[in-house]
């Protein structure tokens, strides 16, 4: 299978996001569809709309953002709680309606402010529960007509979703992307998602865990066309290596010169971002050029290790993921709009060819 390229929309009320540049409009619909513009100007598929309380609402976003091209692909990341899953079937409908299919979902179970919108704080296993039952129920209203549901979480009587998905070639309905590294989420990936995300962790271990899921998926016997892997990292590429190089370890001393940079909340709790910390006790840089100290420095998510190098570097790096089973890459460096021209002008010529 081919592989895929999509890159990252900060989706930010906040500027500067790792390194991006502090303006006054840097979350205008000009500064995000200038960005989603030249996504499609330079090779790119689309791009992940991030989600959390205190953001703006992920959908309207890529509402906005696919009004204003023709071939973006926004991956809209969704949290169960945070919507309903009739409701949030029914909007994305619509949405991929009106772009002609452009709608890719990513369903999102870590933790967030729910009691601030309104859901109930719940133990990992209730939390995975509802995601797989979310997960399952839209994927339903979907692809079928008067359902009928009486689940734990959810519960829904002869529903309907109009407008109806229109099935495109390998398309029945918008792909749903899933991460998550605990023993409850890979349960859930295992049996109800479409792509499995994974962050940026050395090749042998992602090898395991794309091993571990297809087993999990024929354990729990899966019902559905087999499971798809993705990676979501970060990408810093230059002219050559050793510029490459000065710039992320410049990066890096500027993080920890910036002793105001609140920590993420979550920093730590979730197993998939401790596994990224964990690897810094390994080595600075693993693989070829996997850079673990970021970090060590407030990078989380896909900013906690970066891929490094030239542009022929880096395709080196990620075609041995490729060689793995990663078939869904979602990239990004800041500032943004730099890199979307620079990595789709010189990184992804040399994936393709």
């Amino acid at each position: 299978m081919s592989a895929e390229f999509l890159w990252y929309i900060p989706n930010q009320v906040t500027p500067g996001h790792r390194g991006e540049p502090v303006t006054a409009d840097h979350n205008s619909l000009e500064t995000l569809a200038s960005q989603a513009k030249a996504l499609e100007d330079h090779g790119w598929k689309g791009a992940l709309v991030g989600t959390g309380w205190g953001r703006p609402d992920t959908l309207t976003v890529a509402t906005a953002l696919a009004a204003r091209t023709t071939s973006f692909e926004p991956l809209v990341a969704v949290r169960p709680g945070y919507w309903a899953p009739a409701h949030f079937a029914s909007a994305a409908a619509t949405l991929d309606h009106l772009s002609g299919g452009r709608v890719r979902v990513n369903i999102v179970s870590g933790k967030d402010d729910l009691a601030a919108y309104g859901a109930a704080e719940e133990d990992q296993a209730e939390r995975y529960g509802r995601t797989k039952e979310f997960l399952r129920l839209v994927r339903r209203l979907w692809t079928e007509e008067n359902v009928t549901h009486h689940g734990d979480h959810y519960r829904v009587t002869d529903s309907t979703v109009t407008p109806r998905i229109t099935p495109r070639p390998g398309r029945t309905h918008p792909t749903l992307y899933f991460g998550g590294a605990s023993e409850a989420a890979e349960r859930v990936a295992a049996t109800e998602a479409d792509v499995q995300l994974f962050w940026g962790e050395p090749l042998a271990d992602v090898g395991a865990r794309i091993a571990r899921l297809r087993a999990l998926s024929d354990e729990l016997d899966r019902d559905l066309p087999p499971l798809e892997f993705g990676l979501r990292v970060t990408t810093l590429v230059r002219d050559t290596t050793e510029q490459a190089w000065r710039d992320a370890q410049a990066k890096v001393a500027a993080m920890a010169a910036n002793t105001t940079a609140a920590p993420d909340q979550h920093r730590g709790t979730a197993v998939g971002q401790q596994r990224l910390l964990d690897l810094a006790a390994r080595g600075e840089i693993l693989d070829d050029n996997l850079y673990t100290a970021p970090g060590e420095y407030g990078g989380d998510g896909a900013g906690t290790t970066w891929l490094v190098g030239s542009a022929q570097d880096v395709a080196t790096s990620l075609r041995k993921y490729q060689d793995l089973g990663i078939t869904h890459f979602v990239l990004s460096d800041t500032p943004y709009l730099r890199e979307i021209v620079r990595q789709g002008d010189q990184l992804l010529p040399l994936l393709r060819d």
